[in-house]
């Protein structure tokens, strides 16, 4: 099953960019889905299984990294990737 993920990542630390760096960067070692990060969120386009696997090393390897952090997620079960590009 195809997916795309939306993913906004939220350090409760005052130097927080390296934190979101960090964790975008783990993320784009992975070549089973495709990474596309804009100003505001993270997409991941690609097989849901393998973006579920990635989230829960990432997450937790930010976790134990970094302690606290807060991620929101959006997720539809189709990949979308391309689709505004008319717009």
């Amino acid at each position: 099953m195809e997916a795309t993920l939306e993913i906004s990542m939220y350090p409760l630390h005052q130097d927080y960019e390296p934190h979101i760096i960090d964790f975008i960067n783990g993320l784009k070692k992975y070549r089973s889905f495709k990474v596309r990060v804009n100003e505001t969120s993270t997409h991941l386009f690609g097989d849901f299984d393998s973006i579920f696997d990635a989230l829960k090393i990432e997450i937790k390897k930010s976790y134990s990294k970094h302690e606290k952090s807060v991620f929101v997620l959006k997720v539809l079960g189709a990949n979308i990737e391309g689709s505004a590009s008319s717009l």
